[in-house]
This record gives structure tokens, sequence and C-alpha cells, in this order.
């Protein structure tokens, strides 16, 4: 019979996604998330300790025999099981860890636990864009693109405004929607690219280059600018680059002074647990919606293959509703 602690760590097994903080490694909160469900499962009441007999000697009676001992037999725990000398259940669970955040970063961090792991093996390999917010500041160079590296260069930035910021964007998407469609390796004329595109699911064929599969500016305020970035297979070294060679290309430089990632495939920026929440309970509920989602979404898909009625089929109903009421 499973004990409470197994079911549940059961209940746990899955998919769910974290906010990692800036300034924090991702290595860091698994570990912490870790020790917080350890807690969590080792936690929960154990079953009563199982019980055995043994014959317990008495004193004999003041008749023939003084000296005579009884024996009775006594029912009582089996103090081997207790969980104080046992230990913990559960000495060690494992958290796996999806697309990765470096230290400077924060965001969305997928984690599994379980047979999760499995599953975020699946999800680690498919061809799933991800989101991020890039703050960005005209006027500095450094050399490794980030506010906090050493400053390498300084320039002016009055010339920049907006038109030409979002000329460039435009630019730099369409080269890199023209690198997507050549590591597709799918011929763009053919029905599975027509499928795929419909599907979002166009990608490249293993592994490739970092791509831009989109590219805006939703906040203009000189010398600084928030990017909205959709992307495969990026960094987020490889995303502050983007920033410094925007800068580059509008005669100027620029450095990127935050990078956040909104949404990683289907966990979005709402899903994500925060560190006050990264506990037992609260890693159960999300993973239990993100279950609750995925069964929504086979529903759904599977009615929208349902084929729709024949003008047979309507007709052969509309009789069968005529004949009812004439029996009626």
């Amino acid at each position: 019979m499973a004990t409470p602690a197994i079911r549940m760590f059961r209940r746990l097994e899955g998919l769910f996604c974290v906010y990692k903080p800036s300034g924090v490694h991702w290595e860091l909160v698994r570990d912490t998330i870790e020790t917080n469900l350890l807690k969590g499962v080792n936690s929960t009441p154990s079953l009563p300790l199982p019980r055995e007999v043994r014959f317990l000697a008495l004193e004999g009676s003041d008749s023939e025999a003084p000296k005579a001992l009884r024996l009775t037999a006594v029912s009582v725990p089996v103090l081997s099981k207790h969980p104080l000398v046992t230990g913990p259940e559960f000495r060690h669970i494992k958290v796996g860890v999806g697309h990765c955040l470096d230290t400077p970063s924060s965001g969305v961090l997928v984690l599994g636990v379980g047979n999760g792991n499995r599953t975020l093996n699946d999800f680690y390999r498919a061809r799933v864009t991800r989101d991020y917010t890039l703050e960005g500041e005209f006027g500095t160079a450094t050399e490794d693109f980030s506010h906090t590296g050493r400053v390498v260069e300084r320039s002016t930035y009055d010339h920049i405004n907006q038109d030409n910021l979002n000329r460039v964007l435009a630019a730099l998407e369409g080269a890199n929607q023209k690198a997507l469609l050549t590591y597709s390796n799918i011929d763009m004329n053919s029905q599975e690219a027509y499928e795929l595109a419909v599907q979002g699911l166009l990608g490249p064929d293993g592994k490739s280059p970092p791509i831009l599969t989109g590219l805006r500016c939703i906040r203009f305020q000189p010398p600084n600018f928030t990017l909205e970035v959709q992307c495969l297979n990026e960094t987020q070294k490889y995303l502050r680059k983007v920033v410094h060679e925007i800068g580059l290309e509008l005669r100027s430089t620029a450095v990127c002074k935050g990078v956040r990632r909104t949404r990683d495939g289907s966990f979005a920026l709402q899903d994500a647990l925060t560190r006050h929440h990264w506990t037992a309970l609260d890693v159960h509920q999300a993973i239990r919606k993100y279950h609750s989602s995925k069964k929504g979404k086979k529903l759904f898909r599977s009615r929208k293959k349902e084929p729709p009625l024949s003008e047979d089929d309507t007709s052969s109903d509309n009789e069968t509703s005529r004949n009812k009421e004439v029996a009626g």
C-alpha cells in the first residue's frame, strides 16, 4: 500500500514554471525548490506503526510452584519502523530544468518533477519559441554588451528616432525570417510547410544558430528603449549582443540593461510561481493546472477533427425528429 508521502510525490510529478529573479543562479533556484518539495513530502502524516505479538513472562501465583512463570500474548508496536528510527521516507527529489537563464536574467524558468523530467526532455527538444523583453540604453558600449560591463565607448544618440529604430528592427527580423526558412529544410511550396506554418511549428530542423522570429519596440524614451523579442535557440548573451548591434546600425552604441523571459512555449509569465510560492502545495496546484490545460487542448483538437454532418446525415436526423413528433 502506498504511503501518504508516496501519494503526495505522485501528485507532484509533471511540469511547472517559476519566476527566476535577476542576480540568482538557476541552480540555486532548483536546489531551493528541491529542498521545499522534500520538506512538503516528508511532512505528510505517516501510516500507523505495524504491530506484532510478543509473549511476555509474568510471575507465577503463590500456590504450588512459587517460581513458576506464565506467558501472556501482548500486541506491541514495531519500533524499528518508527520514522525517528528509519529516517525520512524521501531523501532526494530530482527537479529538472528546461531552458536555463543566466544569472543576470530573470523570468520564466520551466522545471520538471518525477516523470515530468522525461516530458521536460521532449519539451527541450521541441521547436517552441520563447518571448523576451529587452531593456536597452543608447550612448554606451561595453565589453559584454551589458550595463555592468567595462565601458569601451560612448557616443551620441540625439539623431535616433523611433522610425529609424523600427526600420532597423524590420530589416533584422526579415533577415532572420529568411534564416528560419533556410534551416527548416522543408519545401515552402509543400502542404507540410503550410500546415506547420498554420500551427506555428515551422522551425529549424535540428540545431541552428539563434533565430529571431519576431522583433518590435514597445517603448521608446531616449536614451532608454524596450524591445519585445520572439526567438529560437537563443542565449541571453546573444540577445544582449542584438541590442549592441542595433545601436551600431543606428550609428550609435547601446547596452542591454535587462533580459526578462516572459514566455517559454506554453508557459507564460502569469503561470510562474514567485519565490514565496515555491512550496509543495503551490507546485502541486501549478502542475495540476498544467495537466488540466493539456487535457483541454487535446479535447479541443479532437473536436476540431470531427467531420461536419453531411446533407444525408442532416436529412436523416430531421426525418427522425419528425417521426418522433408524429409518434408523440
